[in-house]
């Protein structure tokens, strides 16, 4: 069933509809949470959260081809409101080993499944060290994918701005990625010094 169907169908209260939605984005709005939260389990509650706002305030929900920048709008606005009610703690900037299994790449022998998985620790522990507006317009465009525009507008920033900021970002994550391979003796990812 295609997105304008699902949506019709969620907004008249069809159980099964919402269901095939949730279904449809729950990978991405637990990405977004978990990028945020910084662990599985927080980003678990967000994801709840976030679908509970989504029902609650479907009917504000235009058409097909806003819905999903609608809902990445409201799944960070969610994900702010819950890092707010959490300042007292500050989130921690390690990740167990645990939480971070579905970063697993397959390889063809250990050494090369342990050579990639290492890389992509190294840089999401980069990414976790990034101050906080780097690590979000890192998220917004290169994870997200969103264009420029939508990424000022969400941010209400111009579009100027929007760009030197992800410039700064990016800048600052292939820092942080090489200083870290460096203290841990490592070669940078993608061959990089």
């Amino acid at each position: 069933m295609d997105l304008a169907m699902l949506l019709v169908r969620c907004k008249t209260g069809d159980e099964l509809a919402w269901e095939a939605l949730v279904r449809q984005f729950q990978a991405r709005v637990f990405g977004i949470a978990f990028h945020y939260a910084g662990n599985a389990e927080d980003a678990r509650d967000l994801a709840q959260e976030i679908f509970i706002r989504i029902y609650k305030h479907l009917d504000l929900c235009g058409d097909e081809r806003m819905f999903v920048p609608w809902m990445i709008r409201i799944s960070r606005n969610a994900c702010i409101d819950h890092l707010r009610r959490k300042k007292a703690r500050p989130i921690p900037s390690d990740v167990a080993v645990e939480e971070m299994i579905h970063l697993q790449a397959a390889g063809p022998n250990p050494e090369e499944h342990w050579m990639a998985d290492s890389r992509k620790r190294l840089i999401h522990l980069a990414f976790r060290k990034l101050t906080a507006l780097n690590r979000e317009v890192i998220l917004l465009r290169e994870i997200l994918g969103l264009p420029l525009e939508e990424i000022a507008s969400m941010l209400e920033i111009p579009l100027g701005t929007v760009k030197s900021r992800i410039n700064r970002a990016r800048i600052e994550l292939a820092e942080r990625v090489r200083a870290l391979a460096a203290d841990a003796g490592e070669p940078a990812p993608l061959g990089r010094p």
